[in-house]
């Protein structure tokens, strides 16, 4: 069995990625000797994970600070709408994440302690289209937001906005103003802007060129409103770190540059990374630049950050160190522990509902909720990224309490998905495994294809059966004659009525979903009203 992905070699250096999970558009900032990071949760609930780190290699998930998504049409699975690529800033004492829902607007919500409660968000902006919003205080008391666009809402793309914003980051003062437009150069694409301030300039630093095999560029200005020159400052290379993506510029109280950013890897997501930085006549090398470049690559192994701590286990303002924390998270069992809460790594494939989920002292309860569609759109599907390159996970679930017409199981969810169930009817437990598949058009997904088999039928008296779900690396694939040699993973499940011997339900290839890698889960489901059944999820572990 594996555990979670590791970075911190225990020998003064680490491997890159920091997070082999999803943790898309990634943005951080430092308050005194603590990091904090956000990214992108799409339609998924609790959404907007806050990240904490001491050391920048060693990341705990603290908690989140959206509980539902701001519009009852997430209240079903809206796959690759809600929130999309956040900003996380300190001011004035006060942590502020702003993120876009790219079809409702720009919100802004804000907390005085980031493992708290976050406020409820405010819309800034109404209106589809403009996306990747970044606020910024000036040293004059004047604010800022820097954002992008969507074409897929708006019609066009490559244009970075400036538009003045109120002080409090409750809003925004007059019209936006185009500083910079990517497709009158080489820098198509251009998004996720990210907005600095460094010896009198004006620094945004946006990526370019597509998440897969972009690169990362940086502007620069003595003027807020432009007009900037610019830079690319980091290029794959000969490095195997394709498309290095956006991402955010930390530094640490010694005055040592980083630079986080994702890396798309298809199937298991968009996995964050780590890279130097240095100045060089007032414009950033990310990564290591060969002799006669003005650029960077991706170093995939690399020294610690220096944080300014002797000891890197010193106590964060959480209580635990991040060293410590990252290592309970990967060692420890999916539920074990669970009190009526699922565990931090979990999230709904909508906005929650309370009446989902329960517990009894001990076990997490799911209670069986109508199910009205197709799998991949079930609401109270409760998911988790993945969490390595490969690993295994094996999930006991007590079905004894499933009325008839119940049905409960595993499932791995992506834009191609695999599950499989536990159907309580009359004369016993029918198990099913379901293979489907989502048509997207340009936005939404227009069709659903889903086959079923059924494997066997189970005695009425079955109580509790146990489900491996298994991530294996087969080789490299290539998505495009320019997207090339990208993982290639399949997902295998099986099951078992003693957790000894195990039947093989399906093997399938890894499909990433809209916008965010393979995740897995449990679901719980009736084909009526009304049900009184619930499912126990006993344990899990790696």
């Amino acid at each position: 069995m594996v555990n979670a992905w590791i970075s911190d070699n225990d020998d003064g250096t680490y491997t890159n990625p920091v997070l082999y999970a999803d943790y898309s558009d990634p943005d951080a900032i430092r308050v005194g000797a603590d990091y904090y990071m956000t990214a992108s949760s799409f339609s998924n609930t609790p959404g907007l994970p806050v990240l904490h780190s001491r050391d920048l290699v060693n990341w705990e998930l603290i908690g989140y600070a959206l509980k539902k998504l701001p519009d009852s049409r997430y209240d079903r699975a809206v796959h690759g709408c809600g929130v999309w690529a956040p900003a996380i800033r300190y001011h004035d004492g006060k942590y502020f994440i702003c993120f876009p829902m790219p079809d409702e607007g720009i919100y802004m919500c804000t907390s005085k302690d980031p493992y708290g409660e976050w406020s409820d968000p405010v819309r800034i902006y109404e209106g589809a289209g403009r996306i990747d919003p970044c606020p910024f205080w000036d040293e004059d008391g004047r604010a800022y937001l820097v954002s992008g666009v969507a074409k897929s809402r708006i019609g066009y793309k490559s244009v970075l906005h400036v538009q003045e914003m109120q002080p409090d980051g409750m809003g925004l003062i007059g019209e936006p103003v185009v500083v910079f437009d990517g497709n009158e150069n080489d820098q198509t694409t251009i998004e996720g802007p990210k907005l600095y301030k460094r010896n009198g300039w004006y620094y945004i630093f946006a990526p370019a060129g597509g998440v897969k095999t972009g690169w990362q560029t940086v502007l620069r200005s003595k003027n807020i409103f432009g007009p900037y020159e610019y830079r690319v400052v980091m290029r794959q290379g000969e490095s195997d770190i394709n498309g290095p993506h956006q991402g955010a510029w930390v530094d640490t109280v010694i005055g040592e540059d980083w630079f986080i950013h994702f890396q798309d890897v298809y199937a298991a997501g968009r996995i964050v990374h780590l890279q130097p930085m240095e100045w060089h006549d007032d414009w950033p090398v990310i990564g290591i630049a060969k002799a006669g470049n003005d650029y960077g690559e991706p170093v995939r192994r690399y020294r610690m950050p220096n944080v300014g701590m002797s000891d890197k286990a010193s106590e964060p303002s959480g209580g635990v160190s991040g060293a410590e924390a990252v290592r309970a998270e990967a060692s420890s069992g999916c539920f074990k522990g669970l009190t009526g809460i699922p565990d931090l790594r979990w999230q709904w494939n909508a906005n929650e509902k309370k009446e989902w989920y329960d517990t009894d002292g001990q076990d997490l309860i799911l209670h069986a909720v109508k199910k009205d569609g197709a799998y991949g759109d079930i609401p109270n599907l409760l998911l988790q990224k993945w969490q390595a390159p490969e690993f295994r996970d094996i999930i006991k679930l007590d079905i004894s309490n499933l009325q008839k017409g119940d049905e409960a199981g595993v499932i791995s969810m992506g834009m191609e998905y695999g599950l499989l169930s536990f159907t309580r009817e009359a004369d016993g437990i029918k198990v099913t495994r379901v293979l489907g598949k989502q048509h997207f058009g340009k936005i939404l997904a227009e069709k659903i294809s889903e086959y079923s088999a059924e494997l066997e039928s189970l005695p009425d008296e079955a109580g509790s059966v146990f489900v491996k779900y298994v991530v294996e690396r087969t080789g490299i694939r290539d998505l495009s004659p320019t997207e090339r040699n990208f993982p290639e993973e399949t997902v295998s499940m099986y099951y078992s009525t003693d957790g000894a011997e195990y039947k093989k339900a399906f093997e399938m290839k890894a499909v990433p979903g809209r916008w965010v890698g393979v995740k897995y889960g449990v679901f719980c489901v009736s084909s009526g009203e009304g049900s009184k059944g619930f499912l126990k999820v006993q344990s899990a572990d790696f």
